[in-house]
């Protein structure tokens, strides 16, 4: 919004406020400045003067030397190549040394040897255009009416009202009403602590007895879009140009002056903010204005001359027949006002912000009024709006005005009563304000205050709570006045739950050991599951199906997180990674029914091919068993797992729960991922290993007596797992049992066809003593009676 100050002298007295200071003040009570601009300060010593004689330049045939008028009882010599100067014409001389817009600097100097003391100066030199002095020659000197007579020798500024300073705000949406200079008026007034000096509309009306309702009627199909419709008719209208301080005063709010009627329109718009539309009385057919919305793909052509296709949810104002305008954005062109309008009908409406900001993008067309009526403006402007603009016409004789008007007015929008507690908004603001320090901001600001009730104006739409009064209080009292406070409350220190610690330091744990972490997206693909060669049956092909995917890869949410990894680990192999270890603590979503949310389950999975082999990924689902300090921990093979290798995975157990899988992925596993090497993987329960950790961990002391091994290499079935006779074997060798290693395997013709030889180390210590020979022996026979009696094991020979 670009506010001219002169207009705004109008209603505020701040002429000897710098404007430096006026921009500071109003940026500190919430109208922000952007900036400002000092109309005419590029023109110096340019006057207006009159030519007294003309004389032709003896070595010229195009020159003319002119003897200039410029007051105070002086003349200059001025020699000019214009051909439309003449004796006795008004006009602007440049006296030196002037200057003029664009830095250009007159000296004085001679042409073809005759002196000149100046220059006579076009428009286009004053950087003026036709629109601002309608009626003027554009291309030779400016020739001024005979009113500037009583003006020769005043500074050219001060004659054509170029002087000006220009101050442009940026509006929040939120403030409609500063889209004006009355808007901003109000603001500077209660900003500076100055009275506001509104001006009522009077209109007196030609009193021939005419009647509006013999030319014009109004009817509004949609009330919802069009909460208030205004009309009056002016006849015998003058088209003519603006006064020219009309004129000046649209040209510094950076409006182009057209005519007058429609220069009056845009004059309103600016003082008020409400846009107004003026039509052709003469182009509505039926002598009628129905308010509607349009009918789909209804042709309809702007002023600019464009052509639009409307749909059904945009309103217009149209006659009888056709769409006039398109409401709140822009007239039509079949009602444009033209040299030969006689009679006219001026608008004043307020319509559904949404519906004016969605037809204007839809349009692609964004004006002044869109703007306005985008952000929601009070229906009770129109009427301020309308006597102004009847106002302007008789002021400048554009016409005679019917004296009554239409007002369709639906349904009237009752004002909001806000609670006023001088308390709650000090405790709210920090501040210790007595309540008639309040309720002088709160009336400077035209708030009624009635007891303990606070009523705002309706054009303050913006104020719906009690904490917007405590807002209006602190930024006209002055934020910089308010006192600073120490924060204080009640609060925890922050830090992680003992899950979140533990996932933690499994990553770090994990990390250590090698492997680098990955993360990946938790909808995949059902065609993943088909990869693992998971079969048809299976229950993890219940997914839980996303309603609105992206994309087919990217369908269901996953089940198991092993094909995630799989993914990553192929495209490391794709890329010639020839070593690569990784693992996720991924999160997989389990169904548990038709309407109900899915478990989420944490899984750590892992993954590595290159430089490991089984073992490797074993060791490294130990180590994370043992951060958690869990014991009784079983491997048991699994032939049955689809997505493993038969003779190469072994389920993980903790007592009798199964917490995971460890093994090699199947080979046609591999096929189906292009990866033609060794890959291991395991998946273990997250959520089951830290429901089973130790939550405290205890010391345990170097032993202080030494220990005594005995070897027992055996021979059973091909069949029996080596981890089933290391359990017996601990459960026979009690509590002297420290340890045991496997350290050999033999198969071949000496152990028998379906038979192993097994080799294993055990480790016998006593904490309280030194074991003896005997004990060492008994134990030792302890635990091959054991093995004999439960699986017919025998010593090796």
């Amino acid at each position: 919004m670009n506010l001219s100050k002169n207009w705004l002298a109008d209603f505020v007295d701040i002429q000897d406020i710098p404007t430096k200071e006026y921009c500071d003040r109003m940026t500190d009570t919430g109208s922000k400045v952007e900036g400002y601009e000092d109309l005419g300060e590029d023109i110096e010593n340019v006057v207006v003067a009159r030519i007294l004689k003309i004389t032709p330049h003896e070595n010229s045939d195009h020159l003319q030397i002119c003897q200039v008028d410029i007051g105070n009882g002086k003349t200059v010599q001025i020699v000019t190549g214009a051909q439309n100067v003449f004796e006795g014409a008004i006009v602007p001389a440049a006296i030196p040394i002037a200057k003029l817009p664009g830095d250009i600097v007159i000296k004085a100097g001679k042409l073809r040897g005759v002196p000149s003391d100046g220059m006579l100066c076009s428009m286009g030199e004053l950087n003026l255009t036709e629109h601002d002095m309608p009626g003027k020659e554009p291309n030779g000197i400016l020739i001024l009416d005979e009113s500037f007579a009583d003006k020769i020798g005043q500074d050219i500024r001060d004659a054509l009202m170029l002087k000006d300073t220009v101050v442009e705000f940026e509006i929040t949406s939120n403030r409609p009403d500063c889209l004006s200079v009355i808007g901003l008026a109000r603001e500077t007034a209660v900003s500076f602590n100055q009275p506001l000096k509104l001006h009522t509309p009077k209109v007196n009306g030609v009193d021939d007895g005419d009647k509006i309702d013999r030319y014009l009627s109004v009817q509004v199909e949609a009330p919802d879009l069009c909460y208030r419709y205004m009309a009056r008719v002016v006849k015998n209208v003058k088209i003519q140009p603006s006064p020219l301080w009309l004129r000046m005063r649209l040209r510094a709010s950076g409006v182009r002056p057209i005519n007058n009627i429609v220069d009056i329109t845009n004059y309103v718009m600016l003082e008020y903010g409400q846009p107004m539309h003026a039509f052709d009385y003469s182009c509505l057919t039926g002598s009628s204005i129905v308010v509607r919305r349009a009918l789909e793909n209804e042709n309809f052509r702007s002023l600019d001359d464009q052509d639009h296709t409307l749909s059904s949810d945009m309103l217009v104002i149209a006659d009888q027949e056709r769409a006039v305008a398109l409401a709140g954005v822009m007239g039509g062109a079949n009602s444009e006002i033209t040299d030969t309008t006689s009679t006219v009908v001026f608008e004043s409406a307020c319509f559904n912000g949404a519906s004016v900001r969605v037809t204007a993008k839809k349009n692609g067309m964004r004006t002044e009024s869109s703007a306005r009526f985008e952000k929601g403006l009070d229906p009770e402007n129109c009427y301020g709006a309308l006597e102004r603009a009847c106002e302007l016409i008789e002021l400048l004789g554009a016409g005679d005005v019917i004296r009554d008007q239409i007002d369709v007015y639906p349904a009237k929008k009752e004002g909001v009563v806000l609670p006023f507690d001088v308390n709650a908004i000090n405790t709210f603001l920090g501040t210790n304000l007595s309540s008639a320090e309040m309720k002088t901001i709160l009336e400077a600001l035209e708030i009624k205050i009635e007891g303990n009730r606070l009523i705002p104006p309706s054009f303050r739409a913006d104020l719906a709570c009690m904490n917007d009064i405590a807002e209006e209080i602190a930024r006209i009292y002055g934020y910089n006045k308010i006192e600073s406070t120490k924060l204080h409350g009640e609060t925890t220190s922050g830090g992680r739950t003992p899950k979140q610690q533990f996932e933690v330091d499994v990553e770090h744990c994990m990390c250590g050991m090698g492997l680098n972490q990955v993360q990946t997206f938790s909808f995949i693909s059902p065609k993943f599951y088909d990869k693992i060669r998971l079969p048809a049956d299976s229950d993890l092909r219940k997914s839980v199906v996303i309603s609105n995917p992206l994309g087919e890869d990217t369908s269901v949410m996953r089940t198991t997180a092993l094909p995630s990894l799989l993914e990553v680990l192929t495209r490391n192999y794709n890329f010639n990674n020839d070593d690569v270890s990784l693992f996720e603590i991924a999160t997989v979503y389990i169904p548990t029914g038709k309407n109900t949310l899915p478990c989420e389950n944490k899984t750590l999975v892992a993954g590595m091919y290159g430089n490991c082999d089984f073992y490797a990924i074993k060791g490294v689902c130990e180590n994370i068993l043992k951060l958690a300090s869990i014991t009784n921990v079983k491997y048991r093979s699994d032939d049955a797992n689809p997505s493993y290798h038969p003779g190469r995975c072994a389920d993980v157990y903790v007592g009798d729960q199964k917490i995971g899988i460890i093994g090699q992925v199947h080979p046609l596993v591999m096929k189906n991922y292009g990866i033609d090497t060794a890959v291991y993987a395991a998946e273990l329960d997250f959520d089951a290993i830290f429901a089973l950790r130790a939550a405290e961990k205890l010391y345990k002391p170097l032993p202080k007596f030494p220990a005594t091994t005995r070897d027992f290499s055996f021979v059973c079935e091909e069949s029996l797992e080596v981890g089933t006779i290391e359990e017996e074997m601990k459960k026979a060798g009690g509590k002297l049992v420290e340890g045991i290693i496997l350290f050999d395997i033999y198969r071949g013709p000496q152990v028998g066809e379906n038979k192993k030889s097994v080799s294993m180390r055990v480790t016998l210590r006593a904490s309280d003593r030194t074991l003896t020979v005997e004990e060492a022996e008994k134990t030792g026979s302890k635990i091959l009676a054991a093995l004999n009696k439960a699986f017919d094991i025998t010593l090796r020979a």
